[in-house]
């Protein structure tokens, strides 16, 4: 049953799920106090000072995926704009550049069986199902590339009804990035809070919940308490093992480690120039991504503003081989792709290279990775964590999302309103 009255409400984490459920209960005329354990709001959107690499780049999130309605409206509240992000997809493969690579021949073969799929399974298991003629082995590579590279996900335990929209859906491959970059629509979020009273504390990590009839204390690690009448936990799923919770919500915790969570490491390489227009006679001016089999097998460009920026991707279980890669060592393995990705020695390279950041979310104490995906058994979990029984304790974040862009922004900032509402609702 509801508790019938909750006027003071403690946010734990000030990330965009965070800050979106603060606003909302603020708005509603409740006090809200957010604990953050970071010096900054934002969480796994961290924006670099426009100083290292001429623009407000993103060592976190980056793009709009699809539709975003949440994301979108909030752009347009906070007097921002968006650019469809637009230019040629290369591909490197066997030492050969080619653009806007055809589909596999058997894609739709794949979607054929995918529509017919009505029992889940992981995405090993359909392919080893389906798939295990030597003639699907292009299709193969390319399903594996796709889960590993852009989900983040281990496809041993990813779901294929999960993924199946994402793959079939053409509108969401849509995509976009904000102009002056998603920091840009946390500081309007924060600029909101503020405005309507909003008590932040940063540097303050949770280390304890208590929880009662009468409400939560919230302990954190520098010896602060926070008595209050609700909590809502807006922190990676990972950072809930580092929290004592009450035995009460060990159902909760037992879900969550249920749901699968990704690594990525990012890299930021500012030259002195865009060499890669004309590297080696090729023509490639109006490059936007960039993939191969390197140790870094993603690049794309800021296009379409023409910053001389290559921003490197790797994710899901390929980021375990650099494990022991400090930020120097990830900023050499990715010089050392781009060099062998276009002939050139890694030392001429090195010597237009303005400034560089290397970002493996693993090692990030306050995130442990860098997005959630859906396993055989999120949906049931998300359910679970996402039930409110009136008790003090609530959870939010991307990974609750039920939708179909999990682990996205636009995921985050939809759960933290669906939180507010939700406790507003009881």
């Amino acid at each position: 049953m509801a508790r019938q009255q909750i006027n003071h409400i403690v946010v734990i984490g000030a990330g965009a799920a965070g800050l979106m459920a603060a606003r909302e209960l603020a708005r509603a005329g409740k006090r809200v106090t957010v604990l953050e354990a970071r010096d900054r709001c934002g969480g796994r959107i961290d924006p670099l000072p426009p100083s290292e690499f001429g623009y407000r780049a993103e060592a976190g999130a980056e793009f709009i995926h699809g539709e975003a309605p949440v994301t979108y409206g909030l752009v347009s509240e906070a007097g921002l704009t968006s650019l469809a992000v637009e230019g040629a997809r290369w591909t490197m493969k066997n030492g050969t550049f080619s653009r806007d690579a055809s589909a596999d021949p058997h894609t739709k073969t794949l979607y054929r069986v995918l529509e017919e799929l009505t029992s889940d399974m992981t995405v090993t298991a359909l392919l080893d199902r389906y798939f295990a003629d030597p003639a699907f082995a292009s299709l193969r590579q390319s399903v594996l590339g796709m889960v590993r590279g852009y989900d983040a996900a281990d496809p041993h335990r990813a779901s294929v009804l999960a993924l199946r929209e994402e793959w079939m859906h053409e509108g969401r491959s849509a995509q976009a990035r904000i102009v002056g970059g998603y920091g840009a629509l946390i500081d309007h979020l924060v600029a909101e809070c503020r405005q309507r009273g909003v008590d932040l504390h940063l540097k303050t990590a949770v280390a304890a919940i208590d929880a009662s009839d009468r409400g939560a204390r919230v302990r954190s690690s520098n010896g602060a308490d926070y008595e209050c009448d609700a909590a809502i936990l807006s922190v990676p799923l990972p950072c809930l093992q580092q929290i004592v919770l009450p035995p009460a919500l060990r159902d909760k915790l037992d879900a969550a480690g249920t749901i699968g969570f990704g690594n990525v490491i990012k890299l930021l390489l500012r030259f002195k120039r865009r060499w890669w227009s004309e590297a080696n006679g090729r023509e490639l001016s109006e490059l936007l991504f960039l993939l191969s089999d390197e140790t870094v097998p993603v690049w794309w460009t800021q296009r379409p503003e023409e910053h001389p920026v290559l921003t490197g991707w790797l994710a899901g279980p390929a980021t375990e081989g650099l494990a022991g890669l400090d930020e120097h060592g990830l900023i050499e393995t990715g010089v050392a792709s781009l060099a062998a990705l276009f002939g050139l020695s890694a030392d001429r390279l090195d010597e237009d290279l303005v400034a560089a950041r290397a970002i493996n979310w693993a090692y990030d104490p306050f995130a442990r990775g860098a997005y959630s995906y859906a396993t055989l058994e999120t949906r049931r979990a998300q359910a679970e964590l996402a039930r409110w029984d009136g008790g003090a304790v609530l959870f939010s974040g991307e990974a609750l999302y039920q939708g179909a862009d999990m682990g996205t922004v636009e995921a985050a900032l939809a759960s933290g309103l669906r939180t507010a509402r939700t406790l507003l609702a009881g």
